[in-house]
């Protein structure tokens, strides 16, 4: 049950990641002035298929892999991106120039 929450958590922490840091992929390149849109759609895009990949190996570790359709997808991809929603805001409309 634990491993849940942590996996709650690494999933919330996982969609803020791409706007926290000007870097690009995962603060291994600098990048040249602000970060684009596309990179940090790209970051979270690979960041959701990481932390599907986590999930699948901690199921496959408690029972077998039950097979999903593409709404359970699609669903798990929205719950991403309305946790990504804190660090969208502090990234586009909260932050001033400056900070």
């Amino acid at each position: 049950m634990i491993e849940l929450f942590m996996l709650y958590g690494l999933a919330v922490l996982a969609a803020n990641l791409p706007f926290l840091s000007d870097r690009i992929l995962f603060a291994v390149a600098p990048a040249v002035g602000r970060k684009a849109f596309g990179w940090r759609l790209l970051e979270l895009i690979l960041l959701y298929a990481a932390v599907g990949a986590l999930a699948l190996a901690l199921e496959s570790r408690l029972s077998p892999i039950h097979s999903q359709n593409w709404p359970f997808y699609v669903t798990t991809l929205c719950l991403f991106l309305v946790a990504a929603f804190p660090g969208f805001v502090w990234c586009y409309f909260w932050r001033r120039p400056g900070l």
